[in-house]
């Protein structure tokens, strides 16, 4: 559990307005929603939706690299990957197992006529959203693992959108619904702590030889 007495000590390193700023945006944080990536080739791609989970509040992403390992562009980024907290995962198997034992029911996304809209769509349970390559889609493996698929209507010559801007619009809409739902969505008190001290730290240059000072007083 997060020493509470040594965060106390720390905050007082920052500014009111990055305090006021964590608690913020720890109120609007979950783990109840989750995202997955499947074998992004694009570098720019991964790293605009680690954007986008931060800017929608999800607090945890995880990215499958069976092809294509180190998929992070920290300029596209633009410092997400300091609040997110990125999973690596070298099978998609290995990814799938770890979210079903923490209890998530897995939706992929999928162009397939008889998925479901993000505006259809209800929480049951914690979710885990799998996004695939840009060309080739999702693998038939989590296509045939996932529970449930979702897909964006689309009305024009183009049958697909560009994986960072299909995540943007469906974590848009499915967040907007998950905090309009009554689904205990938000961080518990532990979470929200232990987070707060990760970000501190961050922020913080030479944290550990302050806390090191602090602990030997």
């Amino acid at each position: 559990m997060t020493n509470t007495k040594v965060l106390e000590y720390l905050l007082e390193y920052l500014t009111p307005r990055r305090r006021q700023l964590f608690d913020k945006v720890l109120a609007q944080r979950t783990n109840y929603l989750t995202v997955a990536t499947q074998d992004v080739y694009q570098l720019h791609n991964t790293s605009a939706v680690l954007r986008s989970c931060d800017v929608f509040g999800i607090q945890n992403i995880h990215i499958i690299e069976e092809r294509f390992p180190k998929r992070i562009d920290k300029q596209i980024a633009m410092g997400a990957q300091k609040w997110v907290d990125v999973n690596r995962y070298k099978t998609a198997k290995e990814c799938i197992s770890a979210l079903r034992n923490k209890g998530y029911s897995i939706v992929a996304t999928s162009p397939h006529e008889k998925s479901m809209t993000p505006e259809d769509f209800s929480f049951d349970q914690p979710t885990a959203l799998f996004f695939g390559t840009e060309k080739e889609g999702l693998s038939e493996e989590i296509l045939t693992e996932a529970d449930r698929t979702l897909h964006i209507p689309m009305v024009g010559f183009t049958e697909s959108l560009n994986i960072s801007v299909s995540a943007a619009i469906i974590l848009h809409v499915l967040t907007e619904k998950l905090r309009k739902s009554e689904k205990r969505w938000q961080l518990s008190d532990e979470e929200k702590l232990e987070l707060k001290m990760e970000w501190t730290k961050k922020s913080i240059k030479n944290s550990d030889q302050i806390i090191e000072r602090f602990l030997n007083q």
